[in-house]
C-alpha cells in the first residue's frame, strides 16, 4: 500500500505498508518515504588513456563549481515519472536520456552505452541514478547544448589516478558518483 501525503511536481512525500521476508517471517512495515524521479550519470572513458571526462559544472546547491560526471534528470516532472512507473518502461525512458544528457552537456554524441550500475539512495528516498560506461562516440560540431541556468565550463579529461585524488579532496562533491568512480577504477587496475 502506498499514499500520497504531498506532492510539489517532483518531490512526492509518501507512507507505506509493505511486507517483508526476514529471516523466513513476514513482517508488514510501515514508512515514510521521499519520491523524486531518476537521474542518469555517465562515465565516459577513454581506455586505452586510461581516463575518464568530467565535466566543471557551477551547482547552486553548493554556490561553487564542481567536478562531475555529464548526466541529469530523466523526468521533468512527477507526474511524467509515475506514468512511465505504471506503464513499466522507466529504464526505456533512461536509455533515451543518456545521449541527450551528454549532448547537452558536453557535445559528445554517444555511440554505444552500457548500463553499468543502478544507483539507489535508500534510507527512506527513492531517488535512483543510472550510470552507464560510454566508449564509443565522437565529438560534435555544434558543442554543447546547455539547457536554461545550466552552468558547465566545458570538460576535462582526468587520468584513474586525478580522479582518485578529487574524490580525496572532496572536489567531486556527489558522494555516489564518489563510490562509483572509485568503485570502477578499482575494477580497471
Amino acid at each position: 500500500m502506498e499514499k500520497s501525503v504531498f506532492d510539489n511536481g517532483f518531490f512526492e512525500f509518501l507512507e507505506t505498508e509493505e511486507e517483508f521476508l526476514i529471516h523466513g517471517e513476514k513482517r508488514s512495515i510501515k514508512r515514510k518515504m521521499v519520491r523524486r524521479p531518476p537521474g542518469i550519470r555517465a562515465l565516459i572513458i577513454d581506455k586505452n588513456q586510461k581516463k575518464i571526462l568530467l565535466s566543471r559544472e557551477f551547482r547552486y546547491e553548493l554556490n561553487t563549481f564542481d567536478f562531475r560526471l555529464p548526466g541529469g534528470k530523466v523526468f521533468d516532472n512527477l507526474a511524467d515519472y509515475k506514468a512511465s512507473l505504471e506503464r513499466g518502461d522507466v529504464l526505456e525512458n533512461v536509455e533515451k536520456t543518456v545521449p541527450k544528457e551528454v549532448l547537452e552537456e558536453v557535445g559528445i554524441v554517444i555511440k554505444n552505452q552500457n548500463l553499468l550500475k543502478i544507483s539507489k539512495d535508500g534510507a527512506g528516498v527513492i531517488w535512483d541514478l543510472y550510470y552507464y560506461e560510454i566508449s564509443d562516440y565522437e565529438i560534435s560540431s555544434d558543442g554543447p547544448q546547455l539547457e536554461e541556468n545550466e552552468i558547465v565550463e566545458g570538460f576535462v579529461w582526468k587520468s584513474y589516478d586525478e580522479i582518485v585524488v578529487l574524490c580525496q579532496n572532496q572536489q567531486i562533491h556527489e558522494d555516489r558518483t564518489v563510490a562509483v568512480l572509485l568503485t570502477y577504477i578499482l575494477e580497471q587496475k
